[in-house]
């Protein structure tokens, strides 16, 4: 049931109406029951079981790894072995029987049959929080769940349940016990959210997708300065899908007074790869640097800054391997724990070398850095998006040859766009957009707002309720509604 289908266009005002109505009775029981039928709509039956056997098994543990648990370790192991255990079942296992039946026929184990591909949506998800949970419950920094209704409710909140914020526990069990209340500004402010992210993913992130997907489909028969143009706009497309979901999560959270973690924070204004990941799926980022990266850290501190290098290295190759059972997002993982250990090693000269030129202050040096970030960003997208290493070899390898159809000016890229099955009309309306977009960032973070949303919150009735009107009237005419899919649904 994806945020922007037409069921849950029905759900959503369905499940508002009930719990208002209802005055928040039974208000932990009657989310939990959505979001588990939420859950259900959104995949194979058997997803549901998964769900509440990772609920059961996190759930018994976190009450033995605590402060007055029994054998707190050996529970904290049973936790993190069974939890990593669903994720590799349910995600991993096709891949790893696609590498072990390359290995030469002589060994046994290469002729093993395929295992069934599995519907495997959210799991990453609420098994990284479940992990978490453990983690911080033996840590001390959580204290154990003891209502397993609430707990169950933890992880399973539907707005969050299949593309994130990955969130702490504690921090959604207190706000599932507080009493019911009817807050306007809360249910305004969620409405508002959600029509900003339904307007990037509809509007923005799927008209770029019609030109993406065409190129990556086929990469042999574009130039190169196509292959760079759909990079560059993938780059878009990726945080405009996802950064739309987030905000139709944290809207969806607020009408039931519910506040989810922003996720987002402008990363492509990030002035450094270690910047953009303070700034991109923070929620993510913020797990792997406290319950791999820091742990990896500590154990190889006697290193100094080559343990720190390597701590970066495994780290982003794990994250590569969570994002998808794929080479392509292995190497995807690989080349962001590349950029992050030379950063470590480089810094300090870099910063030498910056005042010995006498251009640490200069005032192009923001926007040197920020145009880097976003090219080496952008390079590793192509891996993530071609999936396979082989295409994303050939894409890497021809962003600056000619082609078939050789791009050497404005009008021929154009030509290439219109080649991919596009109209003008829908070039130009993708340019002004992500134009307007930067605009508007700019703007809101020179007068302090996170997002749009926000600065709509704070104007005057007849601003806010004119925006809110032109975003429904762009939704309508200028939504592209074929592809309900949010880009994220696949990790």
């Amino acid at each position: 049931m994806p945020f922007t289908s037409l069921e849950y266009l029905i759900f959503l005002p369905l499940l508002f109406l009930v719990h208002h109505l209802s005055r928040g009775r039974m208000r932990w029981g009657g989310l939990l029951a959505a979001s588990y039928g939420f859950y259900l709509d959104a995949g194979a039956s058997y997803l549901v079981v998964v769900l509440a056997f990772v609920t059961l098994l996190s759930y018994v543990c976190g009450l033995q790894v605590g402060p007055a648990g029994n054998r707190p370790r050996f529970f904290l192991l049973i936790g993190i072995v069974g939890n990593i255990a669903v994720l590799v079942g349910m995600k991993y296992l096709p891949f790893l029987w696609e590498c072990v039946s390359s290995l030469p026929s002589f060994i046994p184990v290469a002729k093993l049959s395929a295992p069934p591909l599995l519907v495997s949506v959210g799991v990453s998800f609420f098994v990284f929080q479940a992990i978490g949970y453990l983690v911080a419950v033996y840590l001390e920094n959580e204290d154990p769940e003891r209502h397993l209704g609430i707990f169950a409710l933890t992880l399973a909140f539907f707005p969050k349940l299949l593309q994130g914020p990955i969130e702490k526990s504690s921090d959604l069990a207190v706000q599932f016990r507080q009493s019911y209340r009817f807050d306007y500004l809360d249910i305004r402010s969620g409405m508002t959210l959600f029509l900003w992210g339904a307007f990037k993913k509809v509007v923005i992130a799927d008209r770029l997708a019609l030109f993406v997907d065409a190129v990556y489909a086929r990469p042999t028969a574009y130039a190169g300065i196509s292959l760079v143009f759909a990079t560059v706009l993938y780059a878009f497309q990726l945080y405009l899908d996802f950064s739309g979901y987030t905000d139709m999560a944290l809207g969806s959270a607020r009408l039931f007074n519910i506040r989810l973690s922003q996720n987002f924070d402008r990363p492509y204004l990030a002035t450094s790869v270690g910047d953009f990941w303070r700034r991109w799926h923070m929620t993510f980022s913020r797990w792997i640097l406290a319950n791999l990266f820091q742990p990896l850290q500590m154990r190889w501190r006697y290193w100094g800054k080559w343990g720190t290098a390597l701590a970066l290295m495994v780290t982003f190759l794990v994250s590569g391997i969570w994002h998808g059972a794929a080479w392509g997002f292995i190497a995807w993982g690989g080349i962001h724990g590349i950029y992050l250990s030379c950063s470590v090693i480089w810094s300090p000269y870099r910063r030498r070398l910056y005042r010995w030129l006498g251009i640490e202050k200069a005032w192009w040096l923001r926007l040197w850095q920020v145009c880097v970030t976003f090219l080496l960003v952008s390079f590793a997208w192509i891996f993530f998006r071609a999936g396979t290493l082989e295409k994303g070899w050939y894409i890497a390898t021809h962003l600056f040859t000619p082609g078939p159809l050789p791009a050497a000016n404005w009008g021929e890229l154009v030509e290439t766009y219109l080649l991919a099955g596009q109209s003008i009309w829908d070039f130009y309306l993708a340019a002004v957009l992500l134009a307007a977009l930067g605009g508007i960032s700019f703007f809101c973070a020179r007068r302090g707002w996170s997002s749009l949303p926000d600065a709509i919150e704070a104007a005057p009735g007849w601003v806010r309720w004119g925006t809110c009107y032109a975003i429904t009237l762009c939704l309508v005419f200028a939504g592209i509604f074929g592809n309900a899919t949010f880009i994220y649904f696949q990790f």
